[in-house]
């Protein structure tokens, strides 16, 4: 299986930027379609963005943010432009075997322990 890590979060204000990153230990990292999903407090975790894993194909829940993956260095990424309040969470990186992603939870076996992002008004 595939052991995740999730960095890069913190606090940043409203109009900034971040990128997170999602370290991949474990089986081949290339083998995997990956998601990135986020949960707020007092809501539901919910689907962010996802990438194929020839990163030929992705998909997104919101256009201010980009995914992309480096399988050489078993490694995804989030880039978070004009973040907005509403975008504070805890992000989680998650994997699936297999080229197909998902926009679903429940689709995703192996899931991170999550970094928090923290946007001030």
């Amino acid at each position: 299986q595939v052991q995740l890590v999730e960095s890069g979060g913190g606090l940043v204000q409203a109009g900034g930027s971040l990128r997170l990153s999602c370290a991949a230990s474990g089986r081949t990292f290339s083998s995997y379609a990956m998601g990135w999903f986020r949960q707020a407090p007092g809501k539901e975790r919910e689907f962010v963005a996802a990438i194929t894993k020839s990163a030929d194909s992705t998909d997104y829940a919101m256009g201010r943010f980009t995914i992309s993956r480096d399988n050489a260095k078993n490694t995804m990424y989030l880039q978070m432009n004009s973040l907005k309040p509403e975008d504070t969470a805890v992000y989680y990186c998650a994997a699936r075997l297999g080229n197909s992603y998902y926009t679903r939870i429940n689709e995703y076996p192996y899931w991170g322990q999550g970094t928090q992002v923290t946007v001030s008004s």
